[in-house]
């Protein structure tokens, strides 16, 4: 699976994972205490819809596109409006052409004395992302192997925040490097909050991924998954996962009520599911 975000953003799997970053990262600003955002895979930050790229596959228009003007239950709404108000910030004229990535969703939420270190090993990729945030001194970018941060960037000094882990699935043993990289990073820094997305494609590597986060003894690791549509043979992607450590404690609730909605939305003609439950408790 190649996963070059700037073919795929604002898709279906973006808008589920920017409504859990930005669900966290509202948990996270209840208190005045400083908090930092590791972003291991930042990408661009920003992408333009009508990029050749984007345009090429035209997946927003399914994602984001079916949500950005679409009238929703107040309760949904208000769960969704710190992610909503991250992409019409960048679409100041109501029409909706640029896209944020992570790094500027988490920038958008960000107060002044919090913090977001941004790293990307693609180095034109990287430089772009330096571009699009010189000048800010709140944001660090880092051209760097994701990978190998857990080892020394870990604990921040805020000792608050959360890893966000966002890996392009182009290599294999991308579910490996997770669960390993959780272990290294976890050892480190185990009150942290930790978000790793994963595309759901091939069922039976997902289900040993859960297996593997098991086995770890790591406890209090949720699991938030939608689907677009049933599994197919041969394999294709048709849902989002995300497993996140130390999840704030509304979390659970708040995905109950707001994936019924996405899924409604966003899935192929109501075929799709949700799923919340817990790998591992306390």
């Amino acid at each position: 699976m190649n996963y070059r975000h700037a073919f795929h953003a604002g898709n279906f799997a973006d808008v589920v994972k920017h409504t859990i970053l930005t669900r966290i990262l509202t948990y996270l600003m209840k208190k005045d205490a400083a908090f930092r955002v590791i972003d291991t895979h930042a990408g661009l930050g920003i992408y333009d819809l009508f990029g050749d790229q984007a345009e090429k596959t035209g997946e927003w228009q399914d994602g984001i596109g079916r949500l950005i003007h679409v009238k929703l239950p107040q309760d949904v709404a208000d769960l969704l409006a710190p992610y909503l108000d991250a992409v019409r910030a960048r679409n100041p004229d109501g029409k909706l052409r640029f896209y944020p990535g992570s790094p500027f969703i988490t920038r958008h939420m960000l107060r002044d004395q919090d913090r977001l270190m941004a790293f990307e090993l693609h180095p034109m990729d990287a430089d772009r992302l330096r571009q699009n945030f010189a000048g800010d001194f709140q944001t660090r970018v880092t051209e760097l192997d994701a990978w190998k941060l857990f080892g020394t960037h870990l604990p921040p000094k805020e000792k608050r925040g959360l890893v966000l882990v966002d890996p392009p699935f182009e290599e294999k043993g991308e579910f490996s490097r997770m669960v390993k990289s959780l272990v290294q990073g976890h050892q480190r820094w185990p009150g942290g909050i930790y978000a790793y997305w994963y595309p759901i494609k091939d069922v039976a590597e997902v289900d040993a991924y859960i297996k593997a986060l098991k086995a770890t003894g790591i406890p209090k690791i949720l699991r938030i998954e939608l689907t677009i549509r049933p599994p197919s043979e041969p394999p294709r992607l048709h849902g989002t996962g995300m497993v996140v450590v130390n999840p704030p404690y509304v979390l659970d609730e708040e995905m109950r009520a707001v994936l019924p909605a996405l899924t409604d939305l966003l899935s192929e003609e109501r075929r799709g599911r949700w799923r919340v439950d817990w790998v591992a408790g306390e």
